[in-house]
């Protein structure tokens, strides 16, 4: 099945590892050219050195930080210099830290804020004139679980994640006309650095091993295992092509059967 993507140009936020990493090499074994940021410039740089090598497509790294408006900026204005285009943009980001509310002081909210939604919602603003002006696009924000089904000691993200998927939701309805489409993704439960945060501080309040967490997780999942970033990246890489040219405004958990709920 021909995707479409072959010299499509798509920002991928939050690339250098992880899921991140998966969605931009699946984008690149499609052909189309990147434009990837992360914090870590060694990691980051390895990452786009490996993607080069491996699919011979065009990739620009930038280290920036997606809680800033000018690294966004910045990034944005990268991509149009070196491609005269942007045609996908993936918002993917790392969440905060793992707490409860009560012990999630008032001042760690705003970073939250602005890590989840705001990043959001610059990157959105920055890349949709240029969408726009191609009559264009595809938006994919990659969310979590959390939004469907919230999850223990993730407050931060069980309350901010909901908030993308209303700005998702909204911008589906703003720039259908305009052919461009925003839908969202929620992994499961995926073998991340994210997730090994997560196993740790499970264990130490469990005081059981980092394997029977993963374990009782594994059980919890129909099909019987935790998910790979590969196999989240394969349905934003979809979504980012031709093929997916009737989707839009739509949130799908990626997580094995994991979430119980119908809708």
């Amino acid at each position: 099945m021909d995707l479409g993507l072959k010299d499509r140009v798509a920002i991928v936020t939050g690339a250098s590892q992880g899921i991140g990493r998966a969605i931009a090499c699946g984008l690149a074994a499609e052909g189309a050219s990147l434009v990837i940021c992360a914090r870590n410039t060694e990691v980051l740089e390895k990452t786009a050195s490996q993607i080069k090598e491996k699919y011979g497509v065009n990739v620009v790294a930038l280290t920036a930080d997606v809680t800033k408006l000018q690294d966004i900026e910045r990034l944005v204005n990268q991509a149009i210099a070196t491609f005269c285009r942007i045609d996908i943009l993936v918002n993917n980001s790392g969440g905060p830290h793992a707490t409860k509310f009560q012990s999630t002081p008032p001042e760690a909210w705003q970073p939250g804020i602005d890590l989840i939604l705001m990043s959001v919602v610059h990157a959105c603003r920055s890349v949709i004139p240029h969408m726009q002006a191609r009559k264009w696009g595809r938006i994919i924000n990659i969310t979590s679980i959390s939004v469907k089904q919230p999850i223990n000691d993730l407050i931060l993200s069980n309350t901010l994640r909901a908030g993308v998927i209303g700005l998702a939701k909204s911008l589906a309805n703003e720039l259908g006309k305009d052919n461009i489409l925003v839908n969202n993704i929620c992994p499961g439960y995926t073998l991340t650095d994210r997730l090994q945060e997560l196993i740790n501080i499970r264990a130490k309040a469990a005081q059981i091993t980092q394997e029977q967490i993963v374990k009782q997780w594994e059980n919890d999942v129909p099909i019987g295992r935790l998910a790979k970033p590969e196999e989240i990246a394969d349905y934003a890489v979809f979504l980012a092509s031709e093929r997916a040219s009737y989707i839009n405004g739509t949130t799908v958990a990626v997580d094995g059967g994991l979430v119980k709920g119908i809708m």
